[in-house]
């Protein structure tokens, strides 16, 4: 029995299909992610006055800390650390590391509530009087299996901790100072490095 050549037009129809399909698959996760970040970005100005995104806060100290989103909000200002881990996670509020268990693999990440903290304390000390509150944002792909740890909010129920605004919501006695706030707290701000988390 003989070996047929393959013809050099069948290889190179082989590889163009497998390029394209790769391409295919590349073009609809960057799709994916593209869509979860419009959505966020949606939901985030649904809920805020004013916002701004992937920034850096002066710590104090010559140094600065990166702010997912910092919302103004009816109560003051919200910061906002956004945190994509898919699986179960076990964590808690005096656990220094929390664990994910995702397809068979277990892995840890450090407990995001002293960096929130740290984060919270900035903002609070360019903006005086103003209530500052933080929020550790998961994407739907978490579950917390032993309960939501404190200051933890997923990102399907973010609209029923913190309602929709509208412009009705702003008292004209105090908004025009607040906004005064918010203006010069964002000329303290710098664009961060970071890319934005697709939740």
């Amino acid at each position: 029995m003989t070996d047929l050549p393959v013809p050099s037009s069948w290889l190179w129809a082989a590889a163009a299909l497998v390029l394209l399909a790769l391409a295919t698959i590349a073009v609809s996760r960057w799709y994916r992610r593209r869509s979860r970040r419009r959505e966020l970005l949606q939901r985030l100005a649904r809920i805020s006055f004013e916002a701004v995104h992937q920034m850096q806060v002066p710590d104090g100290m010559g140094g600065y800390f990166h702010v997912d989103h910092l919302l103004l909000m009816p109560r003051g200002l919200l910061v906002l650390d956004t945190r994509r881990v898919a699986g179960l996670i076990f964590g808690g509020d005096q656990m220094s590391e929390w664990t994910v268990m995702a397809r068979g693999r277990r892995f840890t990440f450090e407990n995001p509530q002293p960096a929130l903290y740290d984060r919270i304390a900035a903002v609070k000390a360019l903006v005086g009087e103003l209530p500052v509150e933080g929020r550790l944002l998961f994407s739907n792909v978490a579950k917390f299996t032993k309960g939501i740890p404190k200051w933890v909010v997923m990102l399907d129920s973010i609209e029923v901790e913190f309602p929709v605004v509208d412009a009705s919501m702003r008292d004209p006695e105090t908004y025009p100072a607040v906004l005064e706030i918010w203006k010069e707290l964002c000329k303290q701000l710098r664009p961060s490095p970071h890319s934005l988390t697709d939740l």
